[in-house]
């Protein structure tokens, strides 16, 4: 009966340290997984950005012309670069669409984008601003359509003659994006030229101070992200070697060494904290809340003590999660980004969830020590614990991963079986091995301690005396008492041989019981 409570008992425990141990090893393993997501975009933005400019490989097109082609692609994946390095919801295409008057970038966010890279300030800033007439006269010059009406131009286009006026702008609602080296100069010139047509011809003046008010060098999205501005002369050095196919975004710059900071690394871990921390006071605090439901159901009323078990909880749960999620984090993207080196850019995010675990519980019993609540030898066995829990976990969780790769959680739920799993495998091996340490003394290399001295129990059936601390009694007087002899049998004690025994008499400690 014993034997079967005991057995029962140990299996509630394997189970409760199989379900904690699935939770440790699922925030850290959050968060290596959100930071391994993060570095994963970074890098694919710099690839799209290598693909998209070595595409222009073997074009005869010149390098004058196709710099507005290279404009296009650097804007928008320097801005999808910045914006999967500060983990932007915000996300740009290049169209390549040639329609009359279209956008050469367009956003998720609504705004579109127009660029005009040409030979200086003042022909960038004129082809922004061109209107709906000048296109039309440029059109009539190279189609050679001289009986052309403005009106059939347009409706050619599916363009209602009532919906604008001649010279309003055709790129109108767009921004206006021209080089770097140009916008200062462009922005000069068109208000001297606003000025000067407020006289002449005030019917321009409202294209060209439109075209001013979205001239800009860059891509800018509402949280702040930009694209990297660019300009003519860089457009052309790119251009060349598109060209030829031996564009190197690492060459600019483009690599996760040089993009992430430790204000990123630290984002990435709070992010990936506050996120493990939410799952964290869920796990936590679910047995504790069935609980409070069994026990309603049970006697109709909840004690004051499954309360303060269930804050608890939510507290403990809380804040271990966030310190656990922001550490795997920020270690899996200090590691995968090349901040400390390129040995470590190849690491297993699994592996570093599976150390964060290891680290962190030891730390946490590592104080326990210190405090004296907790012996060497229970450190030591919850360390072995820990590793071979955590092994079975990330090995169940890659095998099921592998196995079954179209469910997005398979990983974890082969994490959660394998906390299971290797905890009451655990119990097992750790008996086999006491046991084994019981017959032949060995100490598995300091890791169990072999007690051979004696019990005094059984020093004082040999007839040894025990050394024992003289204790200082206050003598008290007593009054004389009389009392009668009493008559007794003597009984006969026969000496017994009694054969000691090796056994556990503590955590990973053996002597003799």
């Amino acid at each position: 009966m014993k034997s079967s409570i005991n057995s029962r008992t140990n299996s509630l425990n394997s189970m409760k340290e199989g379900y904690y141990s699935f939770i440790h090893n699922s925030m850290s393993q959050l968060g290596s997984q959100q930071a391994d997501t993060y570095i994963s975009n970074i890098n694919t933005a710099i690839d799209a950005l290598n693909e998209d400019i070595n595409a222009f490989n073997g074009f005869n097109t010149s390098v004058g012309q196709l710099k507005g082609d290279i404009a296009e692609f650097w804007h928008s994946d320097t801005f999808n670069i910045n914006a999967a390095l500060n983990d932007s919801r915000f996300k740009t295409v290049v169209d390549r669409s040639h329609g009359f008057a279209s956008a050469d970038i367009t956003s998720n966010w609504g705004d579109r984008f127009g660029l005009k890279y040409y030979r200086n300030a003042q022909a960038s800033a004129d082809a922004q601003a061109t209107s709906y007439f000048e296109r039309y006269c440029e059109y009539k010059v190279i189609s050679g359509r001289a009986d052309l009406t403005f009106d059939e131009f347009l409706k050619e286009r599916n363009i209602d003659p009532n919906d604008v006026l001649k010279y309003d702008p055709i790129y109108s609602g767009q921004i206006r994006i021209i080089p770097k080296d140009q916008l200062e100069e462009a922005i000069s010139y068109l208000k001297i030229k606003i000025a000067k047509e407020s006289g002449n011809r005030p019917e321009q003046v409202a294209r060209l101070q439109e075209t001013l008010n979205k001239l800009e060098a860059k891509i800018e999205s509402p949280d702040g992200t930009q694209s990297v501005e660019l300009s003519r002369e860089e457009a052309e050095e790119i251009a060349r070697l598109a060209k030829e196919g031996k564009f190197d975004a690492k060459e600019y710059g483009f690599t996760t060494e040089e993009l992430i900071k430790l204000n990123h690394i630290l984002k990435q871990g709070v992010k990936a904290g506050m996120t493990a921390a939410v799952i964290s006071f869920v796990l936590k605090t679910a047995p504790e809340i069935y609980k409070c439901f069994e026990q309603l159901i049970k006697e109709g009323q909840i004690e004051d003590n499954q309360f303060k078990n269930l804050g608890f909880a939510a507290l403990s749960g809380s804040s271990e999660g966030f310190i656990r999620g922001f550490v795997s984090a920020s270690l899996t993207t200090a590691c995968e980004s090349g901040v400390w080196g390129e040995v470590l850019k190849t690491v297993n995010p699994n592996v570093i969830a599976g150390l964060t675990v290891i680290a962190m519980n030891m730390m946490k019993d590592a104080f326990f020590v210190v405090k004296g609540t907790m012996t060497q030898y229970e450190m030591t066995t919850n360390l072995s614990r820990n590793i071979f829990v955590t092994s079975c976990a990330l090995g169940l969780g890659g095998l099921t991963q592998l196995c079954l790769p179209m469910i997005p959680g398979a990983y974890l739920l082969g994490n959660f079986v394998g906390s299971f799993v290797g905890s009451f495998a655990f119990i097992a091996v750790d008996k086999a091995v006491i046991s084994f340490c019981i017959e032949s003394g060995w100490t598995l290399f300091g890791l169990v301690k072999q007690d051979y001295h004696l019990p005094d129990e059984i020093i004082k059936q040999l007839g040894f005396d025990i050394f024992e601390v003289d204790e200082f009694d206050v003598d008290e007087y007593e009054t004389d008492e009389f009392s009668f002899d009493e008559f007794k049998l003597d009984k006969y004690e026969g000496d017994f041989i009694q054969i000691l025994r090796r056994g556990v008499i503590g955590v990973h400690q053996i002597g003799y019981i």
